[in-house]
C-alpha cells in the first residue's frame, strides 16, 4: 500500500501555467525532526523525508536523520546560532517557494517541532501567499524529551497543574517581554527556549514576581543526544548554572523538576538552600 505522502503528493499535485507551458509545481513539507535522537523521529516523517528531492535544513538536525533522505536529494543548511544565521527567515522562505516551483519536493527539516519557536507558521505563510502546496510533520519538541530522560514529568499531580513554552531570546540579546506574574505561580512548570543568555535576568524577574528562589529547576543541554547533558538546580541557582553551558539547552523551572534523576553525565549543582541532597546515579 502506498504511504500517505506519496497520496498526499500526489493527489495535491498543482498545474501552474507559465512562460513556457503547463508544469507541475512541487510541494513543501515542514518536518519536525524531534529533538536529536534517530529513534523519536516520526513514521510519517521518515516516509517524507525519503521522497525529499531537496532537503533545507536546520543546523541541529543530526547527521544519521539527514542520511535517511535519498542519496540524490540535494541538502542545504540554513543553520541559525546566536548572531549568526546563514540565511535571513525571508531568504529561506523564498528558496522554499523557488524550489516547490520548479516541481520538486522540498523538506524543511525542523529541529524539534515546526511550530515549537521553529519559524514554522512563517514558512507556511510564505507557501501559501506563493500558491505552493505545503504540509506540516510534527515533531518531538525538545522539552518533552529534555524532561522524559530526566523522569522529571513537565505535569504531574500534586506538583504541576501546568506547562509553558516561552522564548528566553528578543530581538538584539534583550529578554522576552512576559507575564512574569503568571509563569510565577506555584505548581506551574516553565520551560524556557533559547534562555542560556537571558537566564539571570529570566531567574530574577520570576523570583520578583514571587516564585521562590527554592524552586526546583533543571537545565539539558542536548537533550536526547548521545552527548546530552543535564544540570540540576534552582531557581535562585539557575545563573551560576546557565553560564557553564555552551551547547544547545533548555531551562526547565517548576516543583516537578524535583524529581529529576541524576546521571553520570550530570553537573549536580548544591541545593543546600532547599535542604535537599542529590546524588549521581539513579
Amino acid at each position: 500500500m502506498p504511504h500517505r505522502a506519496s497520496k498526499a503528493k500526489t493527489a495535491n499535485r498543482l498545474v501552474l501555467l507559465g512562460g513556457e507551458g503547463v508544469r507541475e509545481a512541487g510541494s513543501v513539507w515542514l518536518v519536525g525532526a524531534g529533538p536529536g535522537d534517530p529513534e523519536l523521529l516520526t513514521l510519517k516523517a521518515f516516509r517524507v523525508l525519503a521522497t525529499a528531492d531537496v532537503v533545507v535544513h536546520d543546523g541541529l538536525v543530526s547527521d544519521e536523520i539527514l542520511d535517511l533522505a535519498p542519496a540524490s536529494a540535494r541538502r542545504i543548511s540554513v543553520a541559525k546560532r546566536k548572531s549568526r544565521h546563514s540565511y535571513a527567515q525571508g531568504e529561506i522562505n523564498r528558496m522554499l517557494v523557488a524550489f516547490a516551483l520548479e516541481g520538486l519536493t522540498v523538506v524543511r527539516l525542523k529541529g524539534g517541532d515546526p511550530f515549537i519557536f521553529g519559524r514554522g507558521g512563517e514558512e507556511l505563510e510564505a507557501c501559501r501567499e506563493a500558491g505552493v502546496a505545503c504540509y506540516v510533520v510534527p515533531g518531538v519538541t525538545a522539552a518533552l524529551a529534555a524532561a522524559a530522560d530526566a523522569g522529571a514529568p513537565l505535569t504531574h499531580r500534586g506538583a504541576a497543574q501546568a506547562v509553558t513554552f516561552v522564548t528566553g531570546h528578543a530581538a538584539a540579546g534583550a529578554e522576552p517581554d512576559l507575564d512574569w506574574t503568571s509563569l510565577a505561580k506555584a505548581n506551574h512548570t516553565v520551560v524556557i527556549y533559547m534562555g542560556l543568555s537571558t537566564a539571570p535576568g529570566i531567574a530574577q524577574r520570576l523570583m520578583d514576581a514571587g516564585r521562590a528562589g527554592a524552586t526546583p529547576a533543571l537545565i539539558v543541554e542536548n537533550a536526547s543526544r548521545a552527548d546530552e547533558r543535564r544540570v540540576v538546580t534552582d531557581l535562585a541557582g539557575l545563573a551560576a548554572a546557565a553560564a557553564g553551558i555552551s551547547g544547545p539547552a533548555l531551562l526547565i523551572v517548576g516543583e516537578a523538576m524535583a524529581l529529576a534523576r541524576a546521571g553520570t553525565a550530570e553537573i549536580v549543582q548544591s541545593l543546600e538552600a532547599r535542604g535537599l541532597e542529590r546524588g549521581v546515579g539513579s
